[in-house]
């Protein structure tokens, strides 16, 4: 139904996800993101919530392992969910229940955590890890090389049509927030949609920041 990656980049402190699935709009419930925090994923039979429960848990200063033990031992149809989390210095978490759908496999490595239920592999999780590892360039460009890898890689046991991708850095607001909610290419349009806007990221964030350093002409389009 889903595979994804969580990620954090050492050098920036930024920290993003990516992730795709067969249903629709699959960002829209499973990822979030907190700009000096962590990011986390709630997947398979999806409860938004969690996600946001264990960044409130790991801005206390409680390890990702530490706080998906406790999440599982308080809540209820925990064995149905899917989670991940990582915070800037500690091990990354995972949980996949005994009642997650279809083949469900994960993959912990020092800086992501890649993981997916009804896959048409259990290696997906591992193939996109080393493709997150082995990437050049900027935390977004590595998050949907190895969301690229996991569909070549086998993806989903049936078709994706939704994928999405959102970094945070030092604002309170995630500098990149894509979503591509139906298509039968989810990842190549998300993709396309990344090169996009890639040259205008930066931009934006000026125009938050200081509107008077920030020409009419710096990003094409106004709102």
């Amino acid at each position: 139904m889903t595979f994804s990656i969580i990620a954090r980049c050492k050098k920036t402190g930024q920290f993003g996800v990516a992730i795709s699935s067969s249903s629709p709009a699959v960002a829209a419930r499973c990822i979030q993101a907190r700009a000096g925090i962590g990011v986390a994923a709630s997947q398979n039979i999806t409860d938004p919530h969690l996600a946001n429960i264990l960044l409130d848990m790991i801005k206390y200063d409680i390890t990702p392992v530490d706080a998906i033990s406790e999440l599982v031992k308080n809540t209820d149809f925990i064995e149905y969910r899917q989670l991940a989390v990582i915070n800037l210095n500690d091990e990354p978490a995972i949980f996949s229940g005994k009642n997650v759908l279809g083949q469900a496999a994960h993959c912990i490595g020092e800086h992501a955590v890649c993981a997916g239920n009804l896959l048409d592999n259990p290696n997906v999780p591992q193939q996109m890890l080393e493709a997150f590892q082995g990437a050049e360039g900027v935390l977004a460009e590595r998050l949907l090389i190895a969301l690229q890898q996991g569909l070549s890689a086998g993806g989903e046991a049936g078709p994706v049509h939704s994928a999405g991708i959102m970094v945070v850095d030092k604002l309170q607001w995630p500098i990149i927030d894509l979503r591509v909610d139906w298509s039968e290419t989810p990842i190549d349009d998300l993709y396309q949609l990344w090169k996009v806007y890639e040259p205008q990221v930066e931009a934006y964030v000026i125009r938050a920041l200081n509107p008077a350093d920030s020409p009419s002409y710096a990003v094409p389009g106004d709102e």
